[in-house]
């Protein structure tokens, strides 16, 4: 059986947003928090995480690398870094950092720590990994830095860290699955709001889900990836003129329409192939593709192996951060 993330029955439409996150298989661990006091300035060094946090009371200043410019974060903000790259909080950004390695020496398990009498400032952080090996569909189309501002949705996002935290704290039987289910809610929530946050100028298929007509035909692609979708269907299917959806498709995605189904499929394959017993064959055939040798040339050009390497493969689950940071 393939594992999902969201299971949905076959009646209900496509969500594209939901299936690319069933590829991911993402898990979230809380990291807890922590509280500052005093000058202090802490460096996060380059990790594998996708990070969220929220800063409870206080503020503090956030430096990220790559990022030319700092933002003060205030009380109730709240900020995802999606890259892993490495970052500063501080009261004072002049303060020489110190390494958060030496702050927490052991995890934090949902608890807050208090570092030089605290009171200054006070952060919560929720870490994620994926399981699947397909991050970069989701890492690509994100900024290194999304800032979150609504009071309502900075709001929901902080409950989610907070009852988190208190399901680690605290446990109770099925404490596991709930504090699971509440970081995978949490992250949809998340990217929803990054949507939102990034739409404009923004290029790819998160932003292009804003655009009425084009998340139309994206969804359409998702939802029968293997019909013998052309250009001109899919813009006869969301109302449009064949020269006119290509351009916006392509200025919106930042790819042709049929660029993204070939990668769709490809990533569904992949899929399948990691997750499934199906036979090579039958993944071909059910994405559109009449033989298994043409299926294996553009699966071997997109993904850069042919089907059976990459079936054989299988790398492991991510494991769980080994700290609190």
């Amino acid at each position: 059986m393939e594992s999902s993330f969201i299971s949905r029955s076959s009646k209900i439409a496509a969500d594209p947003l939901s299936d690319v996150l069933s590829l991911l298989n993402p898990r979230g661990y809380m990291s807890g928090g922590i509280d500052a006091g005093g000058d202090w300035s802490i460096q996060f060094e380059q990790d594998s995480y996708f990070r969220c946090f929220a800063i409870v009371s206080g503020q503090c200043w956030l430096s990220v690398e790559g990022v030319a410019d700092a933002v003060c974060l205030d009380e109730g903000d709240f900020v995802v870094l999606p890259h892993g790259r490495p970052f500063r909080l501080a009261s004072d950004l002049s303060l020489t950092p110190i390494d958060i390695m030496t702050v927490i020496t052991a995890p934090l398990n949902g608890n807050v720590l208090c570092w030089q009498g605290g009171g200054a400032c006070l952060a919560l952080s929720a870490l994620f990994t994926f399981a699947g090996n397909h991050a970069d569909i989701l890492l690509n189309v994100l900024p290194p830095r999304v800032h979150i501002r609504k009071d309502a949705d900075r709001a929901s996002m902080r409950w989610y860290l907070e009852r988190m935290m208190k399901v680690i704290r605290e446990p109770q039987p099925g404490g596991v699955l709930l504090g699971e289910h509440l970081a995978q809610m949490m992250l949809i929530e998340v990217l929803g709001l990054s949507m939102g946050e990034t739409t404009a100028g923004g290029v790819g298929w998160l932003s292009a889900l804003a655009d009425k007509q084009i998340s139309a035909a994206i969804t359409a692609m998702h939802e029968n990836p293997g019909y013998r979708w052309t250009l001109q269907a899919l813009a006869e299917r969301v109302g449009m003129s064949r020269s006119a959806f290509a351009i916006r498709f392509k200025e919106k995605v930042g790819s042709s329409a049929m660029e993204y189904l070939t990668r769709w499929r490809m990533r569904r394959a992949g899929h399948k192939l990691l997750n499934s017993s199906e036979p090579v064959s039958s993944i071909a055939f059910s994405l559109g593709y009449a033989s298994e040798s043409a299926f294996g040339f553009a699966f071997k050009r997109e993904m850069g192996c042919s089907p059976r390497q990459y079936g054989d493969a299988r790398p492991l689950a991510s494991s769980a951060p080994a700290n609190g940071s």
